[in-house]
C-alpha cells in the first residue's frame, strides 16, 4: 500500500497505524480514504484504489469488539440470507484491531426510509422481520449476555460465547440499567418501569438467540428498493427472542413513522416465513424501549427523519414506555 492516510480519518497516529496495516493486506495504491461517522466505539472510512474496487476499513482500539464482529459477519454470510458485506482481512496491529470488508452501494436507509412509497417501506420491514427470523433460527447459545469470540482473527473463528448462564440474573441487570439510564424527564415512570425488574417473570431457563441490538433501518443501506447490506454488528448479545423482537419492532416500525401499526405487521409477517413469531411479555419490551431510549453515552436518541430534537425525543419515549406499561402496544393490530 502507498498514500498517506488523513489524520480525521482514523484519528490518533495508532489508530492511523492500524489502517494503514488493514490496506496493507491488500497490496493495492490507495487514492482516497473518506471518513464514515458511524458508531462511538470503532473508527470506519471507505478506501479506494487506482487497480481495484473500494473497501470498508474499521479500526478500534478495543481489540474484542472487532474480533467478535469479524466473526459474526463471517458466521451470518455462511448460514443466512441476510444481506452483510464479506469479510476481505482482519486482525490486530500494535493493539489496534482492524477489520476490512467489501464496499456495498446503496443509500442511507435511515434517511431513505420515511420518503419511500408505503408499498416500499412495507416490503423493506418485511425483510427485517425476516433476516431477524432467520438469525434466530440458525444463532442458538447455552447463557446469555454480551457474546464474544476467543478466537485468533485470522481467520475469524466461528465460536460465539456469552458471559452469563443465569437469565433472571442478567435480565434484571439489562432492564434495571436501561430504566436507570432514562434522564429525570423519565422519573414519574421509573419506580413502575424498575417494579419490572425487581421482581421479573422468569419462565425457567427460556432458549437464548442471537441479539443484534442495533438492528434497524438506520444500519442498513437500500437500492431499488431492496436491502444491499445490514452494517454495524459490533457488541451482539444472547437473549431470548421476544428481547430482540421487541427491540427490532420498535426500530423498525416504532421508530420513523406516526402509524406504525402496518409496518409492525409487515415485520410480523417476515418473521413468521421462517419461524413462529414469539409472545412479548411487558417487561422485554419495556427493557427494549428504554435501552433504546438513551445511547452508550447516556444521550437521549432522535427517532424519526428529519430527527426530532430533544424534547420531542423525550416525549417519544415517554409515550412508548406508558403505552407499553399500560398493555396497549398492540391495540392497532
Amino acid at each position: 500500500m502507498t498514500g498517506k492516510l488523513p489524520g480525521d480519518a482514523f484519528g490518533d497516529e495508532r489508530v492511523r497505524a492500524g489502517a494503514r496495516a488493514a490496506l496493507r493486506t491488500l497490496e493495492a495504491n490507495v487514492t482516497a480514504v473518506e471518513p464514515i461517522p458511524r458508531g462511538n466505539r470503532k473508527r470506519t472510512a471507505i478506501a479506494r484504489f487506482e487497480r481495484r474496487g473500494p473497501v470498508v476499513v474499521q479500526v478500534c482500539a478495543e481489540v474484542r469488539w472487532l474480533r467478535t464482529e469479524a466473526t459474526l459477519l463471517s458466521l451470518i454470510r455462511d448460514r443466512t440470507g441476510v444481506p452483510v458485506p464479506p469479510v476481505l482481512s482482519a486482525g490486530e496491529h500494535d493493539g489496534v484491531a482492524y477489520l476490512l470488508t467489501a464496499y456495498v452501494a446503496g443509500e442511507d436507509l435511515h434517511e431513505q426510509f420515511t420518503a419511500a412509497d408505503p408499498e416500499v417501506r412495507t416490503l423493506l420491514a418485511r425483510s427485517f422481520g425476516s433476516y431477524l427470523a432467520q438469525l434466530h433460527d440458525v444463532f442458538l447459545f447455552d447463557s446469555y449476555g454480551r457474546l464474544e469470540s476467543p478466537g485468533e482473527f485470522s481467520p475469524p473463528g466461528d465460536v460465539l460465547s456469552p458471559a452469563y448462564e443465569d437469565w433472571e440474573e442478567w435480565f434484571r441487570e439489562y432492564g434495571l440499567g436501561a430504566v436507570n439510564r432514562l434522564p429525570e424527564e423519565f422519573d414519574p415512570l421509573r419506580s413502575d418501569l424498575r417494579g419490572l425488574f425487581d421482581q421479573p417473570a422468569i419462565d425457567g431457563s427460556p432458549q437464548a438467540r442471537l441479539y443484534p441490538w442495533d438492528f434497524r433501518p438506520g444500519n442498513a443501506l437500500v437500492a431499488d428498493d431492496r436491502v444491499t447490506a445490514v452494517l454495524d454488528w459490533e457488541a451482539p448479545l444472547a437473549a431470548p427472542a421476544p428481547l430482540s423482537v421487541a427491540k427490532a419492532e420498535y426500530l423498525v416500525a416504532d421508530w420513523y413513522v406516526s402509524e406504525p401499526a402496518p409496518l409492525r405487521v409487515a415485520f410480523r409477517t417476515g418473521y413468521e416465513r421462517v419461524r413462529p413469531y414469539p409472545d412479548v411479555p411487558t417487561a422485554h419490551r419495556v427493557a427494549a424501549i428504554a435501552d433504546s431510549a438513551v445511547d452508550s453515552a447516556r444521550r437521549v436518541t432522535n427517532p424519526r427523519y428529519p430527527e426530532l430534537d430533544r424534547e420531542g425525543a423525550v416525549a417519544f419515549h415517554r409515550n412508548s414506555l406508558e403505552t407499553a406499561l399500560a398493555g396497549t402496544h398492540h391495540a392497532a393490530w
